[in-house]
């Protein structure tokens, strides 16, 4: 019997975004104007927050850990994506394939946690505001933020390990603009029955309890909220809660889009990863900035300060 003559893939090729021919450049540009509006206005977010004492409270102890969340989920991809728009750069080695996996799965399933923390932060807020400080103390905050981050490194620790113990070692062109588990491990010159099994169920359980807990505190919520007598109270709770909501329906909304349809093209699954990647990092700080007060006080503050750095270091000059 002839042996076959197999190559271990020691790196990937991208092929990038399909259908762009010819708008490489345009897209750089648009993708780095989201990228760099995104990293700015998430810092402005992390840094305001910081600064600003009256903001360190658990509503926005969660935004910061969003902010640092959507920074992080910007970087994954992006970068890699530009150069190969300006440089047409696709090559990418099996470590940077297998970090895109693994920071991809970390990132979204951590931000999916997030949202259901703070869906119950505001679940507290409304229904338990006497209790408000006792229940959501400084230990309580921290826990909760750290077992969504340690929670969401197992769950893509497997899922890493799955794709990349299997055999690579035909063709090395994964049909997309970054890794990620299904494309990757079409590659494979192995069964993947084991590994889609266990990323369908993990993607598939992990958002459904996660939307179904934020739906849950929700309920309750409107429930408090149309009990109150106030007027001034239900708008109080209401604008409270608004920001959030906005933000779960854009970070589940397309994940349910590009899930449940099957039939959806190439393209459009694409341009629906490309909203998450580029839309809705960036619109997270903008929801929080144009809709909360503290946080716009917080950030002329923050201005205020370097100002007035900067003149202190030009008179010292």
């Amino acid at each position: 019997m002839g042996l076959v003559n197999r190559t271990v893939v020691t790196h990937f090729i991208l092929l990038g975004i399909p259908n762009t021919d010819g708008l490489q450049t345009i897209l750089f540009f648009t993708f780095l104007i989201f990228y760099l509006c995104t990293l700015m206005g998430n810092l402005l977010i992390f840094s305001a927050v910081v600064a600003d004492s009256r903001l360190h409270t658990p509503m926005y102890f969660f935004l910061c850990n969003l902010a640092v969340l959507d920074f992080g989920f910007s970087s994954i991809s992006l970068p890699k994506l530009l150069a190969n728009l300006w440089a047409k750069n696709r090559i990418i080695s099996l470590g940077g394939c297998m970090s895109q996996v693994f920071f991809y799965h970390f990132l979204a399933s951590s931000e999916c946690l997030l949202y259901t923390v703070m869906a119950y932060d505001r679940y507290v807020a409304i229904c338990h505001p006497l209790r408000y400080c006792i229940i959501m103390n400084r230990r309580v905050c921290f826990l909760l933020a750290a077992g969504s981050w340690i929670t969401s490194s197992f769950h893509a620790t497997i899922l890493t390990s799955l794709t990349f113990t299997l055999p690579y070692c035909g063709s090395n062109v994964v049909d997309y603009f970054f890794c990620d588990i299904f494309p990757v491990a079409k590659l494979a010159c192995a069964d993947t029955y084991v590994l889609e099994t266990v990323t369908f169920i993990n993607t598939g359980v992990v958002p459904m309890t996660c939307f179904s807990l934020i739906l849950l505190s929700y309920v309750r919520i409107v429930y408090s909220v149309v009990k109150m007598n106030s007027a001034e109270g239900r708008h109080k709770a209401a604008s409270t809660c608004a920001s959030h909501l906005v933000l779960v329906i854009l970070f589940f909304g397309p994940c349910a889009l590009a899930y449940t349809q099957p039939e959806l093209s190439t393209a459009m699954v694409t341009g629906i990863q490309l909203f998450g990647y580029l839309v809705t990092p960036l619109l997270n700080p903008v929801i929080y900035t144009l809709r909360n007060k503290d946080v716009k006080d917080a950030l002329r503050k923050l201005r205020g300060v370097r100002h007035w750095q900067s003149d202190v270091r030009q008179l010292q000059a």
